[in-house]
């Protein structure tokens, strides 16, 4: 392989032939005249004849002081002359010449005596118009101030990738001396980076001539060895006035403060979408201590003032202790740290002087950058918790409370070990947002298991504790709530003795949630009971209760049997409501097929009746809609996997209940559900 010569061209030969630009020395246009000993023009270049203005042929033999020189500087340069011919010491300097077209003009000289084989000397002048030099200089001595003071990292590489330049900031931001990089190429002087990438990058600009512009790079370099740094780099090729390919240059800005800025905003956004998923308190906080760690600490831990759980009021103490319930605790590696901080669930008293208790009295944070033992005696819950934190290596802690809608919830706890930057003010002002936002969701799903506990426990309080067991029938049932909202209250079930060993089963939805559907339901509730004790046919039921229903502005959907055992039929009529199952002895269950009705509240609409046999063993299972409807499947799909369900012998009442919301039912469902399961016994005697 050929080396490159000085001037960056491959081989012996010069790359630029005859009418390509050499560049510099094309724009000063340096002429050339050489003089004897007696002053004649020996030699002029074609240069000189641009510069002076005479032909060769008009130049050559004349006395150069006599044609270049105006009389009245003619006896300076004669003498300027002289001195350099007897001395040997060469003069430089700007003079002032007298072009052919009879205009002065000031050219820059070097002049030098030059001695031949024969022991003659002459005298060479090297001239350029001075203008044109002095605007070479200041572009130069610009070009060299812009780059030396530039905060840019500069660099300039040339077709081999060896570094021919670097400014100081470059310097500066790799940690290497401007020197150590001369010479070399990356991967020789910066072995840190991942330079085989960066060859790479270099190569595609220095072939194909296309830059790359802003890449972005995240690492670190002998200036600051423990923190990473972000960097915006580009590449572009360099190319001379001919298109000669000189190298490569490479600028660089450290942007370390915008990309810590965006990743600010992208925790921010990232804990918005994660924070919040559900309406349940403990899950927000562990979601909450999964959005800061690891981005922003080593271990997290969320603790809430208890009084907030129970009285549903948020009551920071003014002195003396504080009450908190630990609700999530997370590491970003398994460490020994997380035994010091309160395993979730468990309840533990604060006393004035603990951080956590200044924290939600004050509301305000605490940023402690560099923790020492009296720190880790405020920080743990007691001396024990206390060496286990200086084991783990704690040393930097932040605590911010958790605020929202003026009141104090409890605190988000960060610390970092195995992380060697200490909290600072950005993380203080980012861990606040955060909490901020994260405090609001707490509160959201703190009101809402209020009024959902509320609406739960009316509920249950209206429904029956458990059906008791009539003569001739066997009954189970179950109720549960919805899972993630507060859309209860309007389901119910009931088992109402009647004359002669009868019985009435009833299950029934009121539309709407919350405590105005339980309450409805408690209505409906009892007048079907009043209703029932007037043994009316099941039509004439749900008549007077689509009444009721109407002047309550409500709507509900209602299933109404009524049992005789002593001649094994069931009498049963339906208002909107999904149809009741027949599972008959030995035989596959089937949906009964029966006029389904308009719902209660509609006002004025008939309803029909529907008479079966019930045999010892046959059972009745009437059920709400939130049993099989979903939002993601049709009713009729449902509706077959509930017959599939149910078509297994040797089963309980008991166990068919279980299994049937095991299967069916999602913890997360948006509707509440009652189920109720009459098996038929042998008949009783007569009264």
């Amino acid at each position: 392989m050929r080396k490159a010569d000085p001037f960056g061209a491959e081989g012996d030969q010069p790359d630029s032939g005859p009418g390509q630009p050499r560049e510099l020395l094309d724009l000063l246009s340096v002429a050339a005249v050489l003089l004897d000993a007696e002053g004649r023009i020996v030699l002029w270049s074609p240069q000189a004849e641009e510069l002076f203005g005479y032909t060769a042929a008009e130049a050559l033999s004349q006395y150069a002081a006599r044609l270049l020189v105006h009389e009245q500087n003619l006896d300076v340069m004669i003498r300027l002359f002289s001195e350099v011919m007897r001395t040997g010491q060469g003069w430089a300097g700007a003079f002032p010449v007298r072009h052919k077209d009879g205009s002065s003009r000031l050219v820059e000289f070097r002049n030098m005596r030059l001695l031949d084989a024969g022991g003659d000397y002459y005298a060479l002048g090297i001239a350029t118009d001075e203008a044109i030099l002095r605007q070479v200089e200041r572009d130069v001595a610009l070009s060299t101030r812009l780059v030396s003071q530039s905060p840019i990292g500069l660099a300039v590489l040339d077709t081999d990738l060896r570094y021919v330049a670097v400014n100081p900031a470059l310097a500066q931001i790799n940690g290497v001396p401007a020197e150590d990089h001369l010479g070399r190429r990356v991967r020789e002087a910066l072995p840190f980076l991942e330079v085989d990438a960066v060859e790479a990058a270099l190569r595609r600009v220095l072939t194909s001539g296309k830059p790359i512009i802003d890449q972005h790079s995240v690492g670190r370099t002998p200036a600051d060895p423990d923190n990473d740094h972000a960097w915006s780099v580009s590449y572009y090729r360099l190319d001379g006035p001919g298109g000669r390919v000189l190298g490569v240059a490479i600028m660089l800005v450290d942007v370390t403060d915008r990309h810590r800025a965006r990743q600010r905003l992208a925790l921010i956004a990232n804990g918005s979408a994660r924070i919040g998923t559900t309406l349940d308190v403990e899950q927000t906080a562990r979601e909450l201590a999964d959005v800061a760690v690891p981005e922003l600490a080593d271990v997290a831990a969320v603790d809430i003032l208890d009084s907030i759980l129970n009285d549903r009021h948020p009551t920071a103490p003014a002195t003396g202790r504080a009450l908190f319930r630990a609700l999530a605790v997370k590491a970003a590696y398994p460490t020994e740290a997380v035994r010091a901080a309160d395993p979730p669930g468990q309840l533990v008293s604060y006393g004035a002087e603990r951080l956590a208790t200044q924290c939600v009295r004050t509301g305000r944070p605490i940023l402690i950058p560099h923790v020492g033992e009296r720190d880790l005696a405020r920080i743990a819950r007691d001396a024990e918790a206390a060496a286990i934190l200086a084991r783990a290596g704690i040393h930097s802690y932040l605590l911010t409370p958790l605020i929202a809608r003026g009141e104090v919830l409890g605190t988000l706890g960060l610390t970092r070990a195995r992380s060697p930057l200490p909290f600072d003010n950005d993380d203080l002002l980012l861990v606040c947002e955060l909490a901020e936002r994260a405090a609001v969701c707490i509160d959201n799903a703190r009101l809402y298991q209020g009024a959902r506990n509320t609406a739960v426990t009316l509920q249950r309080s209206l429904l029956p504790d458990l059906p008791p067991q009539q003569a001739g029938l066997e009954v189970a049932s179950r109720y549960r709530p919805a899972g993630t909202t507060i859309e209860v209250g309007g389901d119910w079930f009931d088992v109402i003795p009647l004359v002669e060993d009868k019985v009435a089963l009833v299950v029934g939805d009121v539309m709407g949630s919350g405590i105005s559907a339980a309450t409805t339901m408690g209505r409906l509730r009892t007048a079907t009971s009043t209703l029932a004790d007037l043994d009316l046919a099941p039509t004439e039921v749900l008549h007077h209760l689509d009444k009721i229903t109407a002047d309550l502005e409500q709507y509900a959907t209602c299933a109404y049997a009524v049992y005789d055992p002593h001649r094994a039929l069931c009498h049963l009529a339906v208002a909107g409501h999904l149809p009741p199952v027949l599972i008959r002895a030995g035989e596959p269950p089937e949906l009964l097929d029966l006029p389904t009705g308009a719902p209660l509240g509609v006002g004025g609409v008939a309803f029909e009746v529907t008479t079966f046999g019930l045999a010892p063993g046959d059972r009745l299972v009437l059920y709400t809609d939130g049993l099989v409807e979903t939002r993601h499947h049709a009713i009729d799909e449902r509706l077959d996997l509930l017959l599939q369900l149910l078509h297994v012998p040797d089963r309980t009442s008991e166990e068919t209940c279980d299994r049937l919301l095991d299967a069916l039912r999602d913890p997360d469902d948006h509707d509440d559900v009652a189920i109720l399961i009459a098996r038929a016994r042998a008949r009783p005697r007569p009264p």
